[in-house]
């Protein structure tokens, strides 16, 4: 007996020995059999990974799994992934191993797929990149070999699985679009014989899209089905079934069936039940909730037919009915409920004809409180240009809809919307803007409604809107709305209403608004690259003009603040696009005098710019220039003075986050006119600094009648092209720039009268005794640098003390020269005064010389007087 159990034991060991060795033999010539059989039959490039082949698995069967298969289409499609597939996992008889090239085809039992992603293309030309089996050839010992390479496999397939997979479907020339995910399903069956059944399971969630219409959206099907097979007529026949989409439980019953010509189809459906609750199992779970508990009343049937020959060229008739009589329902959970719901819903097609397929909604009607509202329409043409005829009768109170239906939304609703209107387009005419095919009569109005969202800083209060709808025109008789702190009132026209509510279209339209107070940055939006979901912005986000707007405004406003700045009296117009303001003829008053503005203010890219020419008509320069940085920036000296301003600017630069101008981005230039008589010089350091240099100016008393100045600025800097001032008889050119950052570089030129130098040098004068001293003046030029608020100031006195020195040592030798020309003509007249006339000439050149030394001593001592301290042939620096 021992010795039994030890050869039992020692034939199991070898068996498993075995088992577990003989894959190694075959594996490889499992992969390169697998490999060459696709290759030969496809025009496709197909590569995986490895080939495990294994007894031990599914014993007593063999088990052979491809890792990793990729399948790339060649020409018309060249590179493009046809399919990727995890795994595909395949079970036989061990003995199909075994089988010579000469024997049958190795027989498959079972296919097991797991995450396949598969695209199904086909091209504007009719090409489909899943066409990718090769053409047999007519020639026989071609099609002798071919024969002999199919026969390496044969499918004898009793159950198949396709698990965690997706298919994608495109067809580019009827723009059809089908998203198949989370794909599961198993088959059960005989496939060899020539009549069977197989038992499938199946489910998935479902897109799909007709010329970019969604007609379903991620919706969850389900289908159990058992299908007659019949091979030999090529017939699949629903026999016992039951299919759910979303929760709507469907029945089939009929066939298909494959032809060469394409498929006879002939198929019924309906929904086993009747209660109401089956209509809200159509609608998407996330979107209808927990259904279980719902009170419903009422009736509701869907049922069709579907029959007819599906080709290239013709679709089967359907006859698809959806009726419902005198229901209701409510959520446990919600306070109201909806009732005298109506429904009857035809989706038809006559023909055969893909483009007469139309939908007949005659009564979609509903209660909410004391709200009725009622609707119809019809909708032609589906797979084209849909054309829509719909009318909508009632009063909706917006607030109750989250009270009778659990729908989640970002924003609560509020508002009561009246509307009674008939309206006519096609869809292309609203992509198209085509009014002239959009035609709409009636009414709209909506009172007490709050809009908010991302693409506002604040919610919209809308008081009460009336439209009014007439072919080719819709008029916004009014307009009574306020967000944040601003209000409004508006009329106008609006071109594409639709376009704005259906599609991703503009609002397009010319309005007239007036306001009592408009507050710039509520109508600004965030920009969309911070992130931000709040409502408002944050001092890091930059503010943008909304991108749905496309219209133009002609704006009147009691009161407009921009950042700091109230504007009253704002009239003019604006023409808003693609996130741009341009500003034409925009008046206002400020700073007790008024403003125009013409420009643009572009918000499209990330930083947003400007571009304005501006008009300032007798402002008030102190006020002006305390409360607006920009001014500051261009003569921040200009806040000591007192008095009226007249100004035009041209300005072009940055705006920052709070839409500011960036001072160091500002380019352009400006003229600007003081008028003024006024003048505080204790309000600035530099003109305290420069009066206490220049003792004989009394900064007070300057003449600034018809005082214009030109200014150029760029890249943070002020160039100051030559002005003129006047103190009594005193001439002043001052020029020079300054920068942003208030350091300065300016030139003040003094052309100072004799008279002021004092009675020294006035005596000095007189003793040359010459009308010409009289006319007198010299340049004293003070070289201003520092900042405004720490000025430096150096004059050039050695300069003016020679200057001075030069005209009056030449007026003075002039004189003594014509004297002693005189004295020589009368010598000449005596024949012997020749030495006397020598010695005269001699005196009178040393005298010359004497009175020169003079003088210069002189006004180098009286110069260094006027500015300041004395200095001796030094330039003056405080």
């Amino acid at each position: 007996m021992k010795k039994a159990f030890k050869i039992l034991g020692i034939t199991l060991g070898i068996i498993s020995l075995l088992l577990l060795a003989i894959p190694f033999l075959f594996q490889g010539q499992i992969k390169d059999m697998v490999k060459n059989y696709l290759n030969q039959n496809l025009n496709a490039q197909v590569e995986f990974s490895d080939v495990d082949l294994s007894f031990i698995r599914s014993f007593p069967q063999a088990y052979a799994n491809v890792d990793d298969l990729t399948i790339t289409n060649k020409k018309p499609f060249e590179g493009e992934t046809l399919a990727t597939v995890k795994s595909i996992a395949f079970t036989m008889s061990i003995k199909e191993l075994f089988k010579t090239a000469n024997e049958d085809a190795i027989v498959i039992n079972s296919i097991n797929i797991d995450e396949a992603l598969i695209t199904l293309k086909t091209n504007t030309l009719g090409q489909a990149n899943y066409d990718i089996a090769l053409q047999q050839d007519n020639n026989t010992e071609t099609t002798k070999e071919q024969n002999d390479t199919d026969s390496s496999f044969a499918f004898d397939i009793e159950d198949y699985a396709i698990t965690n997979s997706a298919l994608t479907y495109i067809d580019e020339a009827s723009k059809t679009e089908v998203f198949i995910t989370e794909l599961n399903h198993e088959g059960k069956g005989t496939f060899s014989a020539e009549k069977s059944e197989l038992d499938t399971n199946t489910e998935a969630n479902i897109s799909l899209s007709l010329d970019s219409t969604k007609y379903l959206n991620n919706n969850h099907i389900k289908l159990e089905a058992i299908l007659g097979l019949d091979l030999d007529n090529q017939k699949y026949t629903f026999k016992d079934n039951k299919a759910y989409i979303n929760q709507l439980p469907l029945e089939f019953d009929g066939f298909v069936q494959l032809l060469e010509e394409g498929q006879n189809i002939d198929i019924t459906f309906e929904n086993p039940g009747s209660s109401f609750k089956d209509f809200l199992a159509v609608i998407p779970e996330n979107y209808s909730k927990n259904i279980a508990n719902v009170e419903t009343t009422g009736n509701f049937k869907i049922s069709g037919a579907v029959k007819g020959m599906l080709t290239e060229e013709t679709i089967p008739t359907m006859n698809i009915n959806i009726v419902s009589n005198n229901a209701s329902f409510k959520y446990p959970d919600l306070p109201k409920s909806v009732e005298n719901i109506s429904i009857n819903t035809s989706i038809k097609n006559t023909s055969g004809n893909a483009d007469d397929t139309f939908v007949d909604i005659q009564t979609l009607n509903f209660k909410i409180d004391e709200d009725v509202f009622k609707s119809s329409a019809t909708l032609r043409n589906l797979t084209q240009n849909m054309l829509v005829n719909a009318n909508i009768d009632g009063t909706l109170n917006l607030s109750n809809i989250t009270k009778a239906y659990p729908v989640e939304l970002d924003n609560e609703l509020t508002g009561t919307l009246k509307g009674n209107l008939n309206t006519n387009f096609d869809v292309n005419a609203i992509e198209t803007n085509a009014y002239s095919r959009i035609k709409n009569n009636g009414t709209v109005s909506i009172s007490d409604f709050v809009f908010s969202s991302e693409d506002i800083v604040n919610p919209i209060e809308i008081t009460q809107a009336n439209i009014n709808f007439k072919p080719g025109t819709i008029t916004l008789k009014n307009f009574n709305a306020s967000t944040g702190q601003s209000d409004l009132y508006a009329t106008g026209t609006i071109d594409n209403l639709l376009g704005f509510l259906l599609s991703d279209k503009k609002l397009q339209g010319n309005f007239n608004v007036n306001s009592n107070k408009f507050v710039v940055r509520d109508f600004m939006v965030p920009d969309e690259d911070t992130g931000e979901d709040n409502k408002t912005t944050s001092e890091s986000e930059s503010l943008k003009i909304p991108d749905f707007l496309d219209c133009t405004i002609n704006a009147d406003a009691k009161e407009v603040v921009y950042n700091n700045l109230t504007l009253k009296d704002v009239k003019g117009s604006l023409v808003i696009k693609d996130q741009q303001a341009s500003l034409n003829n925009m008046t206002s008053r400020i700073f007790n005098g008024g403003l125009s503005i013409n420009g643009l203010v572009d918000t499209k890219n990330d930083t947003p710019t400007f571009n304005l020419d501006l008009g300032a008509d007798n402002f008030d320069i102190s006020q002006s220039f305390k409360d607006l940085e920009l001014l500051q920036a261009l003569a921040p000296i200009a806040n000591v003075l007192q008095g009226k301003l007249n100004s035009t600017l041209h300005l072009s630069g940055d705006l920052d986050s709070e839409f500011s101008p960036k001072l160091t981005s500002i380019s352009g230039d400006a003229f600007a006119e003081l008028l003024t008589k006024q003048i505080n010089t204790e309000n600035s350091p530099l003109l305290s600094k420069l009066e206490n240099n220049v003792n004989f100016i009394d900064f007070k008393k300057l003449n600034l009648d018809d005082l214009k100045a030109n200014l150029e600025f760029n890249n943070g800097h002020v160039n100051v092209k030559p002005f003129n001032l006047k103190y009594e008889d005193i001439d002043i050119q001052i020029s020079g720039a300054h920068s942003f950052d208030k350091t300065i570089d300016y030139n003040v030129v003094f052309q100072v009268p004799a008279k002021y130098l004092g009675s020294d040098i006035n005596r000095l004068i007189g003793k040359i005794d010459d009308q010409e001293v009289n006319n007198i003046s010299i340049p004293v030029t003070a070289n201003i640098g520092g900042s405004f608020t720490s000025p430096t100031v150096k004059t050039d006195l050695s300069s003016a003390t020679t200057n001075l020195t030069n005209q009056l040592i030449e007026i003075q030798k002039q004189k003594l020269l014509n004297q002693g020309s005189n004295t020589i003509k009368d010598l000449l007249g005596g024949l012997n005064d020749n030495q006397n006339q020598d010695t005269e000439t001699q005196t009178n050149t040393d005298s010359t010389n004497t009175n020169s030394n003079t003088v210069e001593e002189g006004v180098k001592d009286l110069i260094g007087n006027i500015f300041g301290k004395k200095k001796q042939a030094k330039d003056s620096v405080n």
